[in-house]
């Protein structure tokens, strides 16, 4: 599963990159600032692609901020997006939490990498060695998550025209991960590669088919992986450095695997 990753770019550069008009940014998007160690039930940003009210058959993308952790719409309460942090590909079209939402409600979540724990078989006062390694783009580009957002209303505020009357919430799609990545984690977020970001966002199509076509496990060589500091398992612990490179002394036997 992916339960952590890192958000630190600038507005700016996800505006060029996924094509966004700057009238279609969220204030909240400026105000979250970056993020090295983003959890769930933090606010992130996606990019997110809504029907044009005026001309039903344009579209808009905008950025915004969601909540990580997806709550259905037909909810009773919101506490249930604490366990729906990721969605399976392999049953996201099926499943009642998601189905709605992977038909209309797709988003991607920028990032710059996610963190995963690998298990050693060493163990320490009896329980196993966990190492956090960050994984990322080795170029340094955008890791667009692929995503769906829900929106909840929130039925103790009275006047739905507040924005408070309304919950938007997301979740991160995984996928069986690729083999050298496959060693950390049998899991792995599914990735939106450029190309296809505009059939990804558009929520005029709904073809359940065409849409797990375009989801992909990263190509042997996209993502690369390293060790960094258990600081990182704490959420409490937040800035660049939790991205550095163990140096040689403090890595775990097991980074010889990558």
């Amino acid at each position: 599963m992916c339960g952590r990753y890192a958000s630190s770019r600038a507005p700016s550069d996800l505006i060029e990159e996924f094509e966004i008009q700057a009238g279609n940014v969220r204030e909240s998007v400026e105000e979250l600032g970056a993020n090295y160690n983003v959890a769930p039930t933090n606010q992130v940003v996606a990019v997110v692609e809504r029907k044009n009210r005026e001309q039903p058959d344009e579209t808009v993308r905008k950025l915004t901020t969601v909540k990580w952790g997806l709550v259905p719409s037909w909810a009773k309460d919101p506490s249930i997006g604490n366990r729906m942090i990721n969605a399976r590909m392999e049953t996201v079209a099926e499943k009642p939490a998601f189905k709605k939402a992977f038909a209309t409600r797709r988003c991607i979540l920028p990032a710059d990498g996610y963190y995963e724990w690998y298990t050693a078989e060493e163990k320490k006062n009896g329980k196993p060695v966990k190492q956090p390694y960050f994984i990322h783009p080795p170029d340094g580009s955008i890791m667009a998550m692929a995503g769906l957002y829900e929106i909840w209303r929130d039925r103790s505020v009275e006047d739905p025209e507040r924005d408070d009357a309304w919950l938007w919430t997301c979740t991160v799609l995984t996928t069986s991960a690729t083999d050298d990545l496959g060693r950390i984690h049998d899991r792995m977020p599914l990735l939106v590669e450029r190309e296809r970001y505009d059939a990804w966002l558009d929520p005029l199509s709904s073809d359940t088919d065409d849409l797990l076509k375009l989801l992909v496990p990263a190509a042997p060589g996209r993502l690369e992986a390293y060790a960094v500091s258990k600081a990182v398992g704490s959420v409490k612990n937040n800035g660049p450095h939790l991205l550095d490179p163990l140096p040689p002394e403090g890595e775990e036997p097991s980074t010889a695997l990558f």
